[in-house]
């Protein structure tokens, strides 16, 4: 059987779907992959879902903002993400969230109705009025977690994203650094 090579950072930043996911684990190089996708926009939407509510946090936002540069236009929003998306995504102005994974974070801690908020954003998904790249964790990779809220948390993720990329023209896998297309439907 032939071995297909990784696809390079710039083999999908020519035309961008309406609709990508990027998966991958903790550190893969998921977000970096997603934001060369928008490298060729002259204005770029980061729609930001992380809060920064310890040093860690603060510093992991700083490094994502000055990796990604002056050339983006940001919106932070860790609850509504929907709202977010209906009201800044433009034609010519693609948008990247960053990331899924922290929104069910927030969703799930804030005590939101976390089905009903990711069935409200497949939902909005053909109303949003220009691309979007989501960025999250593939969280069912290790162990099954010790406890029940983070069993909760690994069973809605592993949803949104199944849901999510079924609705994508676009999923690319990263570990390591390397993106590996696994659908494309344009």
């Amino acid at each position: 059987m032939p071995q297909t090579a990784p696809m390079s950072m710039a083999d999908h930043r020519d035309r961008l779907p309406p609709l990508t996911l990027v998966l991958g684990g903790a550190r893969s190089g998921k977000s970096a992959y997603a934001e060369s996708l928008l490298s060729a926009a002259q204005e770029r939407l980061y729609i930001a879902t992380a809060q920064a509510q310890d040093a860690e946090m603060n510093e992991r936002i700083r490094i994502h903002q000055t990796r990604r540069g002056q050339n983006w236009q940001t919106v932070e929003e860790p609850l509504d993400l929907v709202a977010a998306l209906l009201a800044h995504v433009r034609p010519d102005r693609p948008a990247l969230v960053d990331c899924l994974t922290l929104w069910l974070t927030n969703l799930l801690l804030g005590h939101a109705a976390v089905d009903q908020e990711i069935d409200r954003l497949l939902l909005a998904l053909p109303d949003i009025a220009g691309p979007v790249v989501f960025v999250a964790n593939e969280v069912g990779l290790g162990i099954v977690p010790d406890n029940a809220l983070a069993r909760q948390f690994r069973d809605h993720a592993g949803r949104l994203n199944q849901h999510l990329a079924a609705r994508c023209q676009r999923v690319v896998f990263v570990a390591a650094g390397l993106p590996l297309l696994l659908k494309d439907t344009r």
